[in-house]
């Protein structure tokens, strides 16, 4: 099977170190973009800026979790790395909700 490379676009763009760990965990870049656009979880990156996202595969015997890390960079991702993560992760800091956000929900209901 032979690996076909991420190319940049006006959406995202892709770090060698992202294309390599995709080689290595045999992810694709359709599902690298799928979590991302439909993530089962978000939290806050482990490094400053950055947003890490989930999606659970796999089958009730053997549960694992693709995860990717990006840095949103104004209507672009800039894709930083994926992993995948054998079994069922801790929950760290989800992605708080913006004041902003829920001014207008308030202001709404």
């Amino acid at each position: 099977m032979s690996f076909k490379y991420p190319k940049d676009d006006k959406k995202y763009s892709w770090t060698r170190h992202v294309v390599g760990k995709m080689q290595y965990y045999r992810i694709s870049e359709g599902i690298v973009k799928r979590i991302i656009k439909t993530p089962k979880r978000v939290e806050k990156g482990i490094a400053e800026g950055t947003v890490a996202c989930m999606k659970p595969v796999g089958s009730s015997k053997k549960r694992e979790e693709l995860w990717v890390m990006y840095q949103p960079k104004g209507a672009r991702k800039h894709i930083i790395t994926s992993w995948r993560y054998p079994g069922t992760s801790p929950v760290r800091d989800i992605l708080p909700i913006p004041e902003e956000l829920l001014a207008e929900l308030k202001e709404l209901i």
